[in-house]
């Protein structure tokens, strides 16, 4: 097994008396995109000051390619590491051709000229990262996010085989951050390595091959983003409640904040398939509702939410129909739950689960079963959990 281009190892850190990092480890292997995550102040600037040598550790070790970057000078390090700092700071009056030049200055001589390959690197760079249009305008009179992309592709001229990102989507509308992100995860594809701080936990759950979740100066998890991303590491580093369901390619962590509110307490069971009662189930247990599901079929979006969030869950095979134990099993759920919400496609096999029901909420909208009775409650999706805690105990009804 070969050893990580990048090796940091028990990095501890102070500044002004305070410590900033202590005792991190972080490994970074050829075209392997690393994303540092965690709340604010966490130190993830700081390990990135520290992995490119502008920081001195107290203690450990950064390597890259094996050579530590203590006994290498701050041109060989150039020649290895590139990094955009959070801030463009590019006040002067420089081109955009001229500041994405200051890249090959780790590949210049003292007395040295740019040559053809520089100018050829430099065309590349700013190409790619599409600011070759502004190349004879000001530095100054760029945007923001124009003047963000011009720093990355100055590192793309530095030509080295690691990046290192602070915050890189950060004065980004999201159109430019989503492409940023795609041409970085290119460039790992192509062979680079790749460490970026990134503070959006949807994006860099996307791109980011592994992810460092760290808070208080420490590492809380390391691994792919499934496993970092959960609801009980990102209490644990945030000290918040999030929710933690699936992006649309089924993978990919999804994390949605949670506000700071009493949970309902009631208890609801949840009939219909489909992305309408997956939503359903993801609204009322972000709420602190107790959430049980079923008839469905196994795989349906409801199903796989379900399954996501740990909620009860009665399913059948596809296309096999609602057999007896699965409906028994259902309508004792469905009686023993507060109230019942009915979204999606319900189907004719569920209906004694709806008919066991001493509350029903219907979420309007495409697909609803008509379900009109003195006991039904018709809500919109957005207001669901506030329409279950509305339906007080004394003011349910009997079974009919």
């Amino acid at each position: 097994m070969t050893d990580p281009l990048l090796d940091a190892a028990d990095l501890s850190v102070s500044l002004g008396g305070t410590t900033i990092l202590d005792g991190v480890d972080l490994t970074a292997e050829r075209g392997e995109f690393v994303g540092l995550v965690g709340p604010n102040g966490a130190g993830k600037t700081t390990v990135l000051r520290t992995l490119r040598a502008s920081l001195d550790p107290d203690e450990g070790v950064v390597r890259v390619d094996g050579d530590r970057l203590a006994d290498l000078s701050a041109t060989a390090v150039s020649r290895r590491v590139a990094s955009t700092p959070q801030a463009t700071a590019l006040s002067f009056e420089f081109t955009v051709e001229r500041a994405v030049e200051m890249g090959r200055t780790p590949h210049l001589g003292r007395f040295d000229r740019v040559g053809e390959a520089d100018r050829d690197a430099i065309r590349a760079a700013m190409e790619r990262v599409d600011v070759a249009r502004f190349a004879d305008r000001p530095v100054t009179s760029l945007s923001g996010g124009e003047r963000q992309r011009v720093v990355l592709a100055r590192a793309l001229a530095q030509s080295t085989p690691v990046l290192l990102l602070d915050e890189p989507t950060a004065s980004l509308d999201i159109n430019h951050a989503v492409r940023t992100l795609e041409l970085v995860s290119e460039l790992v594809s192509e062979g680079k390595t790749a460490v970026a701080a990134i503070h959006d936990l949807n994006l860099a759950a996307r791109y980011c091959d592994k992810l460092v979740l760290l808070a208080d100066g420490g590492v809380r998890a390391a691994g792919n983003p499934a496993d970092v991303l959960t609801t009980d590491t990102l209490r644990d580093a945030f000290d918040a409640e999030t929710l933690v369901t699936r992006q649309a390619d089924g993978d990919t962590p999804l994390v949605t904040p949670l506000p700071e509110r009493e949970p309902i307490d009631r208890t609801v069971h949840v009939v219909g398939t489909g992305r309408q009662a997956a939503t359903a189930v993801s609204r009322l247990v972000s709420a602190g509702v107790a959430v049980t599901v079923g008839v469905v079929p196994s795989g349906d979006a409801a199903a796989e939410r379900a399954r996501v969030l740990g909620c009860p869950l009665v399913t059948v095979p596809p296309f096999s129909g609602v057999d007896a134990d699965a409906r028994d099993r259902a309508i004792e759920l469905a009686q023993e739950a507060d109230t019942v919400v009915v979204a999606g496609d319900v189907g004719d096999g569920n209906q004694p689960v709806v008919a066991a029901a001493r509350r029903l909420v219907a979420i309007e909208g495409d697909g609803v079963p008509a379900v009109e009775s003195p006991r039904t409650t018709a809500t919109s999706l957005e207001r669901l959990p506030e329409t279950v805690a509305a339906l007080s105990d004394v003011d349910r009804p009997l079974r009919q």
